[in-house]
């Protein structure tokens, strides 16, 4: 067994445990692998070990991997998207999971629209307030969500957010419950949330898609700090 595959059954086992704690079934909870930095061999890896979906921050670096493994499993963006690169976005991308604004859902039902089928979107939410991370805030959601709710090629299907950090997960959680609770306002069910030091309290929370990257992959070599999503 390789080192990914047994990491990637060890994040299996601690959703499965997480869920049961909630009464919830581990199968309602997609496990997304964010691969952000990784090599394509260890991608391939994770692939043939039974990831059910990738992750990527950045639109370029997803386009390069896409090209040479294709799609084997669904392509999420879990990081901050330039207006610019919706194009290429919509061509790469299953799931988008940082819908903060509405210039930027406009050029994704655009481009939907040119390709010919809509794209599926989460709304990000800043739920901590902090000026260094994107998301809409909490009393503007509503807003945007009927401002998107107008276009015709963006399905939003839930909300997304990164709660600040902290080195314990529990602090997490009053974050992850306040966005279940806007989820639940909005009439929202999905809800991306947790990365790998507090995904098991976020499915708790009631998190259906975790976002999960060193936990599978490994700790990643040190780079510029551009956003801390997909830990």
């Amino acid at each position: 067994m390789s080192e990914i595959e047994a990491n990637l059954q060890r994040v299996r086992e601690r959703i499965a445990r997480a869920a049961e704690r909630a009464g919830r079934r581990a199968q309602d909870v997609l496990l997304v692998g964010v691969s952000k930095t990784v090599d394509v061999e260890r991608i391939r890896q994770a692939i043939a070990a039974g990831i059910p979906a990738l992750g990527e921050n950045r639109v370029q670096e997803a386009r390069g991997k896409v090209d040479e493994l294709g799609r084997p499993v669904p392509w999420h963006l879990v990081g901050h998207l330039q207006t610019n690169k919706a194009r290429d976005a919509v061509d790469l991308f299953d799931v988008i999971h940082s819908l903060d604004r509405l210039d930027l859902a406009r050029e994704l039902d655009k481009r939907a629209h040119a390709r010919g089928r809509p794209v599926s979107a989460l709304v990000e939410v800043n739920v901590g307030g902090e000026a260094s991370k994107g998301g809409v805030a909490p009393d503007e959601l509503g807003r945007l969500l009927e401002a998107v709710a107008a276009l015709t090629h963006v399905k939003v299907r839930g909300l997304m957010a990164i709660p600040p950090e902290a080195k314990d997960p529990e602090d997490a959680r009053v974050w992850f419950r306040a966005l279940r609770k806007l989820g639940e306002q909005h009439g929202l069910p999905e809800l991306s949330m947790g990365m790998s030091g507090d995904f098991e309290v976020a499915i708790e929370e009631g998190a259906t898609l975790v976002r999960v990257g060193t936990a599978i992959f490994g700790a990643r070599p040190p780079r510029p700090q551009t956003g801390p999503e997909g830990r």
